[in-house]
């Protein structure tokens, strides 16, 4: 995966189908650090010690059910944190959820770009309407955060599938995307 924004998408699609209904992302851009942190909080099924040894395992899927893809998101995720001086914890207890941290080094040559994390953040939305979702993004000292409960609230019955909604939800993920960078749209961070 090209983008660290598909490889997002991927791992939130492990907390749902884990039978999470909670899932908060958080995005941290420590420039004095050097740092870039990813981490995915969810309220599933979690997985026990060997569990999730297996699933950092590229050889091993669990996965039966999934018509795309070869189950190769946390591995693949550790690859590429390890490649850029980073590192990938996971931390899960069965019944009580699963937590994915992944730290790269923000400056490294090989790090992939974030990529659209509007795209992401609102295929994630839309995709999961019933979904209690969260999205924080840190950027230095400037802050972006979103949660599908705000956005319930402020629409009432409106669906979050409705075309209108669908613009609006993209002009304000764009909008306080382009605050946290200070840039213009459709830059590539």
């Amino acid at each position: 995966m090209r983008e660290l924004s598909l490889q997002v998408l991927d791992l939130v699609r492990n907390s749902i189908e884990a039978g999470a209904t909670q899932v908060a992302l958080a995005i941290t851009e420590d420039f004095t650090a050097d740092r870039l942190t990813i981490e995915i909080r969810d309220n599933g099924r979690g997985m026990n010690s060997e569990e999730c040894r297996r699933a950092l395992d590229p050889f091993v899927t669990s996965n039966q059910t999934r018509k795309a893809g070869v189950g190769l998101g946390l591995p693949l995720v550790d690859m590429y944190t390890r490649q850029c001086g980073g590192c990938l914890s996971l931390e899960s207890s069965p019944g009580k959820g699963t937590t994915v941290k992944a730290v790269y080094q923000h400056s490294h040559l090989d790090r992939p770009p974030l990529g659209s994390m509007t795209e992401t953040v609102k295929a994630i939305i839309i995709g999961n309407p019933k979904l209690d979702f969260r999205y924080s993004h840190t950027v230095g000292q400037r802050t972006f955060c979103v949660t599908t409960y705000e956005l319930t609230g402020i629409l009432g019955d409106i669906p979050l599938t409705h075309p209108d909604v669908l613009i609006w939800i993209t002009d304000y993920l764009s909008g306080h995307f382009n605050y946290l960078y200070g840039g213009g749209p459709g830059e590539n961070h």
